[in-house]
């Protein structure tokens, strides 16, 4: 209800916040980054039909996310950055549930071309799921 309406009225500004905010590593706990996946999770739940039209943007911003994540040789702990792998992978579901099947057409691209398994893994997650 009201929350969806605000959401809505917000939602170029609150897009904009969500793609900044996954850019970041903020050290190795990454609360900033688990919180806002989070809000990502909350914001495709709320705005539902408006999603579409940004899946191109939020899928490149999520994709490069778990990309990072995987790639970091850095201090982050492995149940952190597992937390991280599963949320992304959890909004890349629920942007494709919202855009009827859309996110696993463009995600077989990216499966075929990536070597990856953890990257690849969380991609399967999002073709199995139905």
């Amino acid at each position: 209800g009201r929350l969806g309406i605000l959401i809505a009225r917000h939602l170029k500004r609150l897009e904009r916040v969500i793609l900044g905010y996954l850019e970041i590593c903020d050290g190795p706990e990454e609360e900033a980054r688990l919180g806002i996946l989070e809000t990502l999770q909350c914001t495709i739940e709320h705005a539902w039909p408006r999603m579409p039209c940004r899946l191109p943007v939020l899928l490149k911003a999520l994709l490069k996310m778990i990309w990072d994540v995987h790639a970091d040789q850095g201090s982050t702990p492995e149940p952190v950055k597992a937390a991280l792998l599963q949320g992304a992978t959890e909004c890349l579901i629920l942007l494709d549930r919202c855009s009827e099947g859309r996110v696993k057409v463009l995600l077989e691209g990216v499966y075929s071309s990536c070597e990856e398994n953890r990257v690849r893994e969380c991609i399967r997650k999002v073709q199995e799921n139905t």
